[in-house]
């Protein structure tokens, strides 16, 4: 089982972790934990200046997963243009479910975050909390969007945004 996981993922490759997003493994090392020898995915995030050891054989059911194709990414970026679906909740449970889909690591789930957290200039102002999970949202988003893409992330961020501006102003 331990050599499947290990060929599904390989040195150099970007993948995604849910809960810290996009990653480059570094190399899979072999370590020693509670008197076993683990084979582990050492995985680097440059930009948290992180690095994160994961056991392969639990990789896949921890749900790290490779970059969205960019098929996906397309889909992502329609999402985008739909209209805000904002439920009529306490701020406290969709502060939690956004939460929730943001560290899922599913790439449309953090879409629809984006899309229902965007404020245009002409909107009233988010709250911190809001602000805070927009960005962790859009973060996310464009790592992966700049990855897959292969451009830097400030193009990204300005691809994301230029659909989100598209959007308000249809």
């Amino acid at each position: 089982m331990s050599k499947a996981k290990k060929n599904e993922f390989r040195p150099d490759e970007f993948v995604v972790y849910p809960a810290h997003g996009v990653g480059r493994i570094v190399s899979i090392d072999e370590q020693e934990v509670a008197g076993l020898r683990l084979e582990m995915f050492v995985i680097s995030f440059d930009k948290d200046k992180m690095t994160l050891r994961v056991p392969t054989a639990r990789a896949t059911e921890i749900g790290m997963r490779s970059l969205s194709s960019p098929d996906l990414i397309e889909r992502a970026m329609d999402t985008l243009k739909g209209k805000a679906r904002v439920k009529r909740a306490m701020w406290s449970r969709r502060a939690q479910e956004y939460e929730q889909k943001i560290n899922s690591g599913d790439l449309m789930a953090i879409a629809e975050v984006v899309r229902d957290l965007h404020r245009s200039d002409d909107q009233r102002e988010q709250s911190y909390s809001e602000r805070q999970l927009y960005e962790a949202a859009l973060e996310r988003l464009t790592r992966e969007v700049a990855a897959v893409i292969g451009i830097d992330e400030g193009g990204a961020q300005k691809r994301v945004e230029d659909v989100l501006t598209a959007r308000v102003a249809a």
